[in-house]
């Protein structure tokens, strides 16, 4: 991968990541509700499930995903799900007063990456990203492997930066929705949005061919 290569997938990294989808939504959710240092867990996860993306997409399968409307339909289908059953979770969440500056986490950190890494690992959107877009900054004749492994690294550190920005905005918002009511429409607001991406991706559609 040439230097130019590089700067131009770095770009086109730094727009995915700022583009509001459910890691966002997830990061923001959780570290309101829990501070940006818990919220940090969840986004490590959210990283493990876009190497596994990647991974995925480097070994060739990815694309048979896309190829097969049949597999590329079990891997949407189960990725909306899991965003519909999240969201619902979320909007069913109790709703706690806060007394200090972070609220009682009803999560575990081992469930908070799980549900970091199945909600970048079970995302179509991801795969067709890249799916489509790696194969355009590989140099052929230079190592693949190599090549995956800086592309993975840049796109982790971006991520980490993105997601851990979102999640300290919605922190820095907790002192305002310490009630509650405050809470209860947070959990309704962030439940509502991941069940609209889940309902999404049911419209999602594989490069045609």
């Amino acid at each position: 991968m040439s230097w130019d290569a590089w700067w131009a997938f770095f770009f086109a990294v730094w727009v995915i990541a700022l583009s509001p989808g459910a890691g966002a939504v997830l990061s923001m959710s959780h570290g309101l509700s829990y501070g940006l240092a818990r919220a940090s867990v969840t986004i490590l996860g959210l990283q493990v499930g876009l190497l596994f993306v990647l991974g995925v997409a480097g070994a060739g399968l990815g694309a048979l995903l896309v190829a097969s409307e049949t597999a590329f339909t079990v891997v949407k289908v189960v990725g909306a799900l899991y965003l519909l059953w999240l969201g619902l979770q979320q909007w069913r969440a109790p709703a706690v007063a806060r007394t200090g500056a972070v609220a009682a986490a009803p999560l575990s950190a081992r469930r908070r990456f799980l549900t970091g890494v199945l909600t970048n690992a079970t995302n179509p959107k991801g795969i067709l990203f890249t799916v489509a877009v790696l194969p355009q900054f590989i140099d052929p004749a230079r190592p693949p492997a190599l090549q995956l492994a800086i592309m993975g690294a840049t796109m982790t550190c971006v991520d980490l930066i993105v997601m851990h920005s979102y999640a300290g905005l919605a922190a820095h918002l907790q002192r305002w929705l310490r009630s509650a009511r405050a809470q209860r429409w947070q959990n309704r607001f962030f439940g509502g949005v991941l069940m609209a991406v889940g309902a999404a991706l049911f419209f999602v559609r594989r490069q045609p061919h």
